[in-house]
C-alpha cells in the first residue's frame, strides 16, 4: 500500500516538473513572438523593454504561471506596444497579437512531430518522461494559444477581432479589462471553461495528427 502511494506521489511530482519546464518554454516563446513581430512592424517599445527575449524572468507573472502549471491555461506580463508606430495601427495590433498564439501552434506542431518519433522509435518505453514532456508540450501550447484567442480584453483575441469592430467599442471594452479578466479567471477556477477549451484542444490535436502524417509515412 505505502510503496504504491509513494509511486503515485513520485509520478505526480514528475508530471508537475515536466509541466513547469513546458511553462518556462511556452510562455517566453509566446511573449517574445509578440515583441518580435511588433519590432518587424515598426514598433520597438517591446524591444526597448527587454521583452524580445526567451528568458522566462522577462515575462514572468506568478499567478499566470501557476494557473498554467495547475490548470493548463495561463498568461504572462503583457508585452507593451505603441500602435501609433504601426503604419496601420488596427492591422498592426491584430498581427502582433496573433503572433503569440501562432508561436504556440508552431511549438505544438514541432512537439507533435517529436512525440510521434519517440513513440514509433520505441523510445517511449525506455524514456517515458520524454514522451510525457512532448505530450505536455503539445497540449499546453495548444491550450495557451486557444486561451489567449478569447475575443475579449486583455486577451490577444480581442486585438484580432478589433479588425472587424469599430474602435470605439474596443476601447470602451478596454475600460473594463480588469473586471473581464477577473470574470474569466472565475470561470477558469469554477471549471466552466473546461469543456469548451477541451473541445478546442482535442480538435486541434487531431488536426496536428493529420498535419504530421508524414511521420507515419516515414516509419511505414
Amino acid at each position: 500500500m505505502f510503496p504504491l502511494q509513494g509511486l503515485l506521489s513520485g509520478y505526480q511530482v514528475l508530471q508537475y516538473l515536466l509541466r513547469a519546464i513546458v511553462v518556462l518554454i511556452a510562455i517566453p516563446f509566446h511573449e517574445a513572438a509578440h515583441a518580435l513581430v511588433s519590432h518587424w512592424l515598426g514598433d520597438d517599445t517591446a524591444l526597448r523593454a527587454g521583452r524580445l527575449s526567451l528568458n522566462p524572468m522577462r515575462h514572468f507573472d506568478p499567478l499566470g504561471a501557476l494557473c498554467m502549471l495547475i490548470g493548463g491555461v495561463g498568461w504572462a506580463r503583457p508585452v507593451g506596444i505603441n500602435p501609433r508606430n504601426y503604419r496601420n495601427p488596427k492591422v498592426g495590433m491584430a498581427i502582433s497579437a496573433a503572433a503569440g498564439p501562432v508561436s504556440n501552434f508552431l511549438l505544438a506542431w514541432l512537439s507533435m512531430i517529436l512525440y510521434k518519433v519517440v513513440l514509433y522509435s520505441g523510445l517511449a518505453g525506455r524514456v517515458s518522461p520524454l514522451a510525457m514532456f512532448l505530450y505536455d508540450m503539445v497540449v499546453m501550447n495548444l491550450s495557451l494559444a486557444v486561451f489567449n484567442l478569447i475575443p475579449v480584453p486583455p486577451f490577444d483575441g480581442s486585438r484580432i477581432v478589433l479588425l472587424f469592430l469599430p474602435e470605439r467599442l474596443y476601447f470602451k471594452a478596454m475600460r473594463y479589462e480588469r473586471y473581464i479578466m477577473l470574470a474569466v479567471l472565475a470561470l477558469v477556477f469554477l471549471g466552466a471553461l473546461n469543456v469548451p477549451l477541451s473541445v478546442a484542444v482535442n480538435f486541434l490535436w487531431n488536426r496536428l495528427v493529420d498535419l504530421t502524417g508524414f511521420v507515419e509515412l516515414f516509419w511505414g
